[in-house]
C-alpha cells in the first residue's frame, strides 16, 4: 500500500470522525428514545414519538445480545478484511461493504415500524442494532488495520494516532455538549440525520488510499516483477484461527494488553462517571459541571502536542508514564474535591477545573496509544516473520476493551454507585459514587507499574533517532 505524506496523514485521521459519531448517537441517546422511562424533561424532543415503543425487558435481552455480538465480531471481521481478495485490493472494499451497511442499518434504526408498543417494534430494532454494531466494527476495524501500512515510520505512526485522538474529542465535545444543548429544539432523530453529514469524513480513505490487486494470480505477477520488493515477497496473511494464535502468542502484545486492560478499566468508569462524581460527590451543576468538563477535554488538543513532543525525545514508554502520572494526579486531587474538604463553592470549583486540566495532559494521549501500539506491534511481526494481520490486532484490543469496560461501568462501577452514603471520607456525600476518582486513579497506577516491562521495541516507538536528526537536517539544507 502507498505511503501518505504528512498532510494526508492528517486528513486521514479525521476521517473517523464519521463513523464514531453514528456510534455514538446509538449507543447514547438513540436506544434511550425508544423509550420515555427516564425522562423527565423535553420528553417529547428525547423519544422518538413521546411514548415507549418497545417491550423493556425484551429489549434489554436485544440490548446486551447486540453487546456481546460488538465483541466477538471483531474477530472473523478483523481475519476478513486481512484476507480479502479483490482486485481493488482488501481495504478498500471492506470499508465500502462496512460504510454501506453500517449506514443502512443506522437509517432503519430511525424508521418506527408500528406507532404504539409493540414486540415488532422491539424485535425490528434489536435486530437493526446488532446490524449497526457488526458494520460499525468492520469499518473502524479496517480503518484502524491501515494505520500500519499508510505510515512510512514509527514517528508517522504516532503523528497519525494523535492526529486521531484528537478527532476523538471532537466528537467527544460535538455528541456530549452540542447534543444536549440543541435536544431543546430540535427532536433527537432530527440530530441523528444531522449527524450523518460527517460520513462525507470517509471519502477520504477512497481518495488517499492506493492498493494494489490482493488476488493471487495477480499477487504472484507482481512477486515476479518487483523481486527488489522485499515487503511483498514475505507478506503472508494467514487464516482466521492462525492469524487469532499469532497473536494471543505474541507475548509484546499480550504484555500491552495487560496494560491496556488497567488503563481501559479506569478510563471506562472515568467516561462513565465523570459527571455523576461533578455533581454528587464535588457538589456542582449546570454551568460548573460545564466549566469541568471543558478543562478537562478543551486543551487536549494542545496537550497531545506536548506528549508527542516528549514522545520524540524520549520515546513511547517515558511519554506514557508521563501521561498516567498526570491523570493520575488529577484523579487524586479530585478525590478531596468535595464540600466536606472545600465548603466554599467558588473554591472548590477552582480546584477542581485546575484537577480536570491536569487529567487534559493524559486524555487525548490514552486514546491515541490504543491506534499507535498495535499497529507498531504489527510492523513489528511482518518484519521478523512477514505475517501480516494488523486488523487482528485491533481486533483482539476491541475485544478486550469491551470485555474490561463492561466489568468496569457495568458489575462494578453500577454496583460501587448504590453503596449508601456513610462515615467514611470517601463514601461522603453520595455513597459508593465518591470512589470513582479513586478507582480510576488505581487502574492508571497499576498500568504505570506494567510499563517497566515494556520491551525496547515499544518503549522507543515515536523517538527520533540520531540519524533520522541528521537526515532530516540534510534534507533541509539542501532545500
Amino acid at each position: 500500500m502507498k505511503k501518505l505524506s504528512k498532510k494526508q496523514l492528517t486528513w486521514y485521521g479525521i476521517a473517523g470522525i464519521g463513523p464514531n459519531m453514528l456510534n455514538l448517537m446509538v449507543g447514547s441517546y438513540l436506544c434511550d428514545a425508544l423509550m420515555v422511562e427516564g425522562f423527565e424533561k423535553n420528553v417529547e424532543n428525547w423519544t422518538y414519538l413521546n411514548k415507549t415503543l418497545v417491550v423493556i425487558g425484551l429489549w434489554s435481552i436485544f440490548v446486551f445480545i447486540s453487546k456481546i455480538i460488538d465483541g466477538i465480531i471483531d474477530i472473523p471481521l478483523g481475519s476478513w478484511t486481512d484476507r480479502l481478495k479483490t482486485k481493488w485490493g482488501n481495504r478498500r472494499p471492506a470499508l465500502f461493504v462496512g460504510i454501506a451497511l453500517m449506514t443502512l442499518a443506522f437509517f432503519m434504526f430511525l424508521i418506527t415500524p408500528v406507532k404504539d408498543q409493540s414486540v415488532f417494534n422491539t424485535i425490528w430494532f434489536g435486530f437493526w442494532l446488532a446490524a449497526f454494531y457488526t458494520f460499525y466494527t468492520l469499518t473502524m476495524v479496517t480503518y484502524y488495520a491501515t494505520f500500519s501500512e499508510v505510515t512510512k515510520n514509527e514517528v508517522d505512526r504516532v503523528y497519525l494516532s494523535n492526529v486521531k485522538s484528537t478527532v476523538d474529542i471532537i466528537y467527544f465535545v460535538l455528541g456530549y455538549a452540542l447534543v444536549p444543548m440543541m435536544v431543546g429544539n430540535f427532536n433527537i432523530r432530527i440530530l441523528a440525520i444531522a449527524s450523518f453529514t460527517l460520513m462525507a469524513s470517509m471519502i477520504i480513505p477512497f481518495v488517499v488510499l492506493k492498493e494494489r490487486s490482493t488476488l493471487d494470480i495477480d499477487v504472484e505477477r507482481y512477486k515476479d516483477e518487483h523481486p527488489e520488493d522485499e515487503e511483498a515477497q514475505k507478506e503472508e496473511a494467514p487464516r482466521m484461527f492462525q492469524s487469532l494464535l499469532y497473536t494471543l502468542k505474541n507475548k509484546d502484545f499480550i504484555l500491552w494488553m495487560v496494560i491496556y486492560a488497567a488503563l481501559q478499566f479506569g478510563l471506562s468508569m472515568y467516561l462513565t462517571g465523570f459527571n455523576v462524581y461533578y455533581s454528587g460527590t464535588m457538589g456542582f451543576e449546570g454551568f460548573k459541571v460545564t466549566l469541568c468538563n471543558i478543562a478537562g477535554f478543551g486543551p487536549v488538543p494542545f496537550t497531545l502536542i506536548l506528549y508527542n513532543f516528549i514522545s520524540k525525545k524520549k520515546g513511547f514508554r517515558f511519554a506514557f508514564r508521563y501521561s498516567l502520572i498526570m491523570f493520575s494526579i488529577g484523579m487524586l486531587i479530585g478525590v478531596f474535591c468535595r464540600p466536606s474538604i472545600i465548603p466554599n463553592d467558588t473554591a472548590r470549583l477552582i480546584v477542581s477545573i485546575t484537577a480536570s486540566f491536569i487529567c487534559s495532559f493524559g486524555i487525548g494521549s490514552f486514546f491515541s496509544v490504543s491506534y499507535v501500539i498495535p499497529s507498531q506491534i504489527s510492523v513489528d511481526e511482518k518484519k521478523k516473520t512477514g505475517v501480516s494481520h494488523p486488523a487482528m490486532y485491533f481486533a483482539v484490543q476491541g475485544l478486550f476493551s469491551a470485555g474490561i469496560s463492561a466489568i468496569a461501568t457495568g458489575l462494578i462501577w453500577i454496583n460501587v454507585k448504590n453503596i449508601p452514603a456513610g462515615e467514611s471520607f470517601f463514601l461522603n456525600p453520595n455513597g459508593g459514587a465518591g470512589l470513582l476518582f479513586l478507582f480510576v486513579a488505581i487502574g492508571c497506577i497499576v498500568a504505570c507499574l506494567f510499563t517497566m516491562f515494556l520491551p525496547k521495541s515499544l518503549c522507543d516507538v515515536g523517538k527520533v533517532k540520531k540519524e533520522e536528526k541528521e537526515e532530516k537536517q540534510e534534507a533541509l539544507d539542501a532545500e
